[in-house]
């Protein structure tokens, strides 16, 4: 019996009746409607975005109700994604929603599973709009981080004791697990950071120092976060280097032509975002890598707001690196991953050298391990990334093509209806969109907006969104941003609009300019 084995073994059915909990399950299971959901159409080739079009009418139906969970609130714990609660993992082997095969996501039996979601806000029950900026966790993930710190909380990889090894399994577990998130090729290239800003100043800081020169050239575009912009403009600063923008649309989509132009022979990096933060927009990124590779550079993929609503396979989208935070894909804050190809990490220096990353140190030289352990120095987030392990195992149960087909209806539903708000702009109207709709209403501040909402229980961005390169590009200092996560509903979007119109409404008095506009002078 391994150590994880039997770290996990003493999870056990505590003082629950078991038997009778068992018989609980059977009447649930057999109240489940016995007609499947419609099956998928079969689905296009993916295109240079690489996805796959799911605007209507390949999208499938929105599945019914499964099941009344509420006669059975024992059986809540379980969840929608049949994940194994500490002491009630063997009872529960039957999934309690159609396969995500069959498009099937059963959303009010999702949202048990998120204890925020009871929560109310000025007496007001809590909508969650705010999810580009952070997601919220799964009981899930709150069990195995409480389960952690009971049971396995120990330093790791070099002790012999039976904690450390519990620890040690449980971390490398997680690490395995972001292996089969990312499709990597090893768990040797996924790296555990404290969230995609570290990640990216960590291949500043390292294969940056090392291999960009006097005149050469990095790429980014304008729909960047500040975290994609600054650490690039740093090292260009420092090395005599030049940052070049690729531009972007009326609509937020990036000029692959314009794109081209900048490539050549002194390009030595392309670092962008698969998706924006403040817009939406998704990014062609297997054809924006492809044409860097051809003209020789290296490839950095910002996936921090792309792996909590797209499949991500860094093979397919042969990325250098790709980067991305636990906290946007309903794990822990203060973690995160860098992905990179194995080789290309062992022929980099380390940006910090201490403990854990050493294979042996003298006082005239160190040697340093293998990746991942050489990026890893000193004693790491271990708890969360054990918490971000649970939230990757959540969102594969549930599977990732069921979330983007539900966000994608829900993102449909919510853009008609602010369409048809007065006074309002949507800002970012690219075809090929995540779960992000920015906005302005005439007659308003954004901050205004967003206290209007936020007295209604609704919690949503305003401000800048830390890309202030891309909302100038609109002519704008800021916009309100909802964003939507698969536990959202049509009835959040409902009160959303409701305020929206009620506020519209109200306006001072027509002709007033965009409440967002950048000041002159």
């Amino acid at each position: 019996m391994s150590t994880t084995e039997r770290s996990w073994e003493s999870f056990g059915a505590g003082p629950l009746d078991v038997e009778k909990l068992a018989e609980m399950a059977n009447r649930f299971f057999s109240a489940v409607p016995g007609s499947a959901p419609e099956p998928l159409a079969p689905q296009p080739t993916p295109d240079a975005f690489g996805l796959a079009d799911t605007r209507l009418p390949y999208a499938p139906p929105l599945p019914p109700l499964v099941g009344d969970v509420t006669r059975f609130p024992d059986l809540a714990v379980v969840g929608a994604a049949g994940i194994r609660v500490p002491g009630l993992e063997h009872l529960f082997a039957p999934p309690v929603v159609p396969p995500a095969a069959a498009g099937g996501l059963d959303i009010p039996l999702i949202r048990r599973d998120f204890p925020i979601l009871s929560e109310t806000v000025n007496g007001r029950p809590l909508v969650w709009l705010d999810n580009a900026a952070t997601t919220q966790k799964p009981r899930a993930v709150m069990e195995r981080l409480k389960y952690f710190y009971e049971h396995e909380n120990s330093n790791i990889h070099r002790a012999a004791h039976e904690l450390a090894a519990r620890a040690t399994d449980a971390y490398e577990a997680a690490r395995e697990k972001v292996r089969l998130f990312l499709n990597a090729r090893s768990a040797n290239e996924c790296v555990f950071v404290r969230g995609a800003t570290e990640a990216i100043n960590l291949v500043a800081q390292s294969w940056g120092r090392q291999n960009i020169g006097k005149d050469d050239e990095i790429i980014v575009s304008w729909l960047e976060h500040h975290a994609n912009i600054v650490p690039w403009q740093q090292l260009a600063e420092e090395k005599g280097a030049r940052l070049r923008v690729i531009p972007v649309d009326e609509d937020g989509q990036i000029l692959i032509d314009e794109y081209a132009r900048l490539l050549g022979p002194k390009t030595k990096l392309v670092s962008f975002t698969q998706v924006s933060n403040a817009l939406g927009t998704i990014t062609p990124a297997p054809q924006i890598a492809a044409m860097a590779h051809a003209a020789g550079a290296r490839v950095l993929v910002d996936g921090a707001q792309s792996v909590s609503h797209m499949r991500t396979d860094v093979q397919a989208l042969d990325s250098d690196w790709f980067v991305f935070s636990g906290h946007k894909v309903f794990g822990p804050t203060g973690i995160g991953v860098l992905h990179g190809k194995e080789d290309l990490l062992n022929r980099t220096q380390p940006w910090q050298g201490g403990g854990n990353m050493i294979a042996d140190v003298t006082f005239e030289r160190t040697q340093y391990q293998a990746a991942p352990s050489r990026f890893e120095a000193g004693t790491g987030n271990i708890a969360d990334a054990v918490g971000l392990g649970a939230a990757l195992d959540y969102v594969m149960k549930l599977g990732i093509d069921a979330i983007a087909a539900y966000e994608h209806h829900l993102l449909e539903y919510a853009t008609r209806l602010m369409k048809d708000v007065p006074g309002l702009r949507l800002i970012g109207t690219a075809p090929k969109k995540a779960g992000v709709l920015s906005f302005v209403l005439q007659g308003y501040r954004t901050e205004d907006v967003g206290n209007a909402l936020n007295k209604e229980g609704i919690a949503v961005r305003s401000g800048h969104h830390c890309a202030q390169p891309i909302l100038r590009r609109f002519g704008l200092e800021s916009t309100v941003r909802p964003s939507l996560a698969f536990y959202n509903n049509c009835e959040d979007v409902d009160r959303l609009i409701a305020v929206l119109v009620r506020l519209s409404d109200r306006r001072p008095g027509p002709g007033l300019p965009d409440p967002g506009l950048r000041r002159q002078g």
